[in-house]
């Protein structure tokens, strides 16, 4: 459905996210994790993710969400590996159709105290057990698949 009829039937405008892919190479050099971060209001496992704010690129807005979220810092890569799509709900109530643009950020420092640190928890998984944790099945296949070359898609 375009935006313009959206509108016309009295739907809101889909915004764009973006979301910290958090990724490392496992210690024993076999595979890599992924770090997810409890919601603050339902304490389901996600993504550092948020809105970009004045001229922030997507993954500018990544790196600042992770760092706040999870207290983690890298290098995200400018190239996306997928979206997903929910909903949210705002504060009063009304539904905004949410697009998550999932940006990969390997992580090169995690920090012991950051921003979200009393509002929320992270925690490494396998991509298998974070694919399986997350809510939304569009991200859970972007995780196992991006798992296979993380470098290389996040070139």
């Amino acid at each position: 459905m375009t935006e313009t009829v959206r509108r016309l039937f009295g739907g809101n405008p889909r915004r764009v996210q973006a979301a910290a892919l958090p990724w490392r190479a496992k210690a024993d050099g076999d595979g890599i994790e992924i770090m997810l971060v409890t919601s603050r209001g339902t304490g389901r496992w996600v993504l550092p993710k948020g809105w970009s704010e004045g001229p922030e690129t997507l993954a500018m807005a990544a790196e600042r969400e992770a760092r706040e979220e999870a207290g983690v810092l890298g290098h995200a890569s400018e190239n996306e590996i997928g979206r997903f799509y929910y909903h949210k709900l705002d504060g009063t109530g009304v539904e905004w159709p949410c697009e998550v643009a999932v940006i990969p950020l390997e992580v090169t420092e995690e920090r012991s105290k950051w921003p979200e640190r009393k509002q929320r928890t992270r925690q490494w998984f396998t991509p298998q057990e974070a694919a399986t944790a997350v809510q939304e099945p569009d991200l859970g296949e972007l995780l196992v698949q991006f798992a296979h070359n993380p470098r290389e898609i996040a070139a």
